[in-house]
């Protein structure tokens, strides 16, 4: 987790850690609600500074998925402050309701005559590996 920091450059504090521990444990987007439940008592205005900065510096992405609360997850070690990188889809487990950011290998090509794409997302549903 240190390297994180280092990496990233981000000033290392406990409650940071304790934050970027609990995204570590769960491999899934979370909820800011769920979050603050992990993380017990603590100041809401730290907390949501905590998250601007991961957010700023490339350690976590929001998550938004049609008719969802935005959730957070971490991002890959190839996002940084100047852009995120993301070759994944977001996938919500119709069973669990859980939403897994999943790698894969090559993106789909989207050309539409007469415009630019510059980013899409794609969002997929069905059973994680869990439900199955």
């Amino acid at each position: 987790m240190t390297e994180i920091f280092l990496n990233k450059n981000i000033r290392q504090t406990a409650f940071r850690e304790k934050v970027l521990a609990v995204f570590d444990n769960n491999k899934t987007a979370l909820s800011i609600e769920f979050l603050e439940s992990e993380i017990g008592e603590h100041d809401r205005t730290t907390l949501y500074r905590t998250i601007k900065t991961f957010i700023d510096k490339g350690v976590l992405h929001e998550v938004v998925l049609p008719n969802e609360p935005k959730k957070l997850a971490l991002c890959d070690t190839s996002c940084s402050s100047e852009e995120h990188v993301h070759q994944h889809i977001h996938f919500k487990c119709t069973s669990c309701t859980k939403i897994y950011c999943k790698e894969i290998d090559e993106l789909p090509t989207i050309a539409i005559p007469g415009f630019t794409v510059n980013s899409f997302e794609i969002n997929a549903s069905g059973l994680c590996n869990k439900c199955l």
